[in-house]
């Protein structure tokens, strides 16, 4: 098996999915961070394509960057200044061929992820 990884995120303040939220990728090896990709959410909350497709999977460990402001912005959250939450990274680790999820529950003042399926 070919390991790969996906997300999903969701509005739960909304309850709907988060659309046109911008996702940034990062590789860390030791204290350097290397962007990958940028990505952003369609209608359903994904990412048209794989953010980590098979053919460019590595073991390591890995950052999502959810641009979370932006979108409640454009989403029409009631603006802060500064926002509670604005960019939210997410550091995990891949050791081993699987399919990696890391979905993201939003909403203005909190949000969680956990290990999907």
């Amino acid at each position: 098996m070919a390991g790969y990884l996906t997300t999903h995120v969701l509005d739960t303040a909304r309850g709907c999915p988060a659309a046109g939220l911008r996702i940034d990728l990062y590789r860390i090896d030791g204290e350097a961070r290397s962007h990958l990709k940028t990505l952003t959410t369609n209608d359903d909350g994904r990412t048209d394509e794989q953010i980590l497709p098979a053919e460019a999977f590595r073991t390591g460990v890995y950052e999502l960057v959810f641009h979370a402001g932006d979108y409640l912005d454009r989403a029409g959250t009631p603006p802060e200044e500064p926002r509670f939450l604005d960019v939210i990274p997410i550091r995990f680790g891949m050791s081993g061929p699987a399919h990696y999820h890391v979905p993201l529950l939003l909403s203005p003042f909190g949000f969680s992820t956990y290990r999907g399926s």
